[in-house]
């Protein structure tokens, strides 16, 4: 008689997008806000790799601190014609779009519409967040979302994205994220 381990849940929160987007540095200043700046640099993740991210915040009438956790797991943007095999069981995406490189935000946008028409996720809430806004100009949200053509994808999925701007050197953004990364 064979005994087998339980196997460690897969995580069902996955991060995608584009290589080069920002999606392991904003995934270490959501571990730790203190662990990014300026002269931090990343390598683009080849493969997976599971984060785990901790949260405290204060909850009730009464501010009690509350820790919960959660793990995220981030595909590398080379493995974009894999990523389909990741999303069984995916409750929550996360998609990052380099909004300082418009030659990417095409590419981008093919990516973000071919995980938002996967049959396996129409009840998966997606996150789009717009990284690298520390080095974006204002308008470049915008241009972005023109180029991701997000009016008219909005009438035509039945996912509702959320969107949000971040960065990981300065932070923004970082909050909210939290937030809908918790949220039920």
């Amino acid at each position: 008689m064979t005994t087998s381990t339980p196997r460690q849940m897969d995580p069902n929160i996955i991060c995608l997008g584009p290589t080069g987007s920002g999606k392991t540095l904003l995934l270490r200043k959501l571990q730790n806000e203190n662990s990014v700046d300026n002269t931090t640099t990343s390598v683009p993740t080849v493969g997976t790799d599971i984060v785990l991210i901790k949260w405290k915040r204060k909850v009730g009438e009464n501010g009690t601190e509350v820790e919960s956790e959660t793990k995220i797991r981030e595909l590398g943007g080379t493995m974009a014609p894999l990523w389909s095999k990741y999303l069984h069981g995916v409750t929550k995406l996360l998609y990052v779009v380099d909004t300082s490189n418009l030659c990417q935000i095409s590419a981008a946008g093919v990516l973000l519409y071919t995980m938002l028409s996967h049959p396996g996720l129409q009840k998966t809430k997606f996150l789009l967040v717009l990284t690298k806004m520390d080095v974006s100009y204002r308008q470049m949200r915008n241009e972005a979302l023109l180029m991701l053509q997000m009016t008219r994808l909005r009438s035509e999925i039945t996912q509702n994205v959320r969107i949000v701007e971040a960065s990981a050197i300065d932070g923004e953004g970082r909050v909210e994220i939290l937030q809908w990364l918790f949220s039920k």
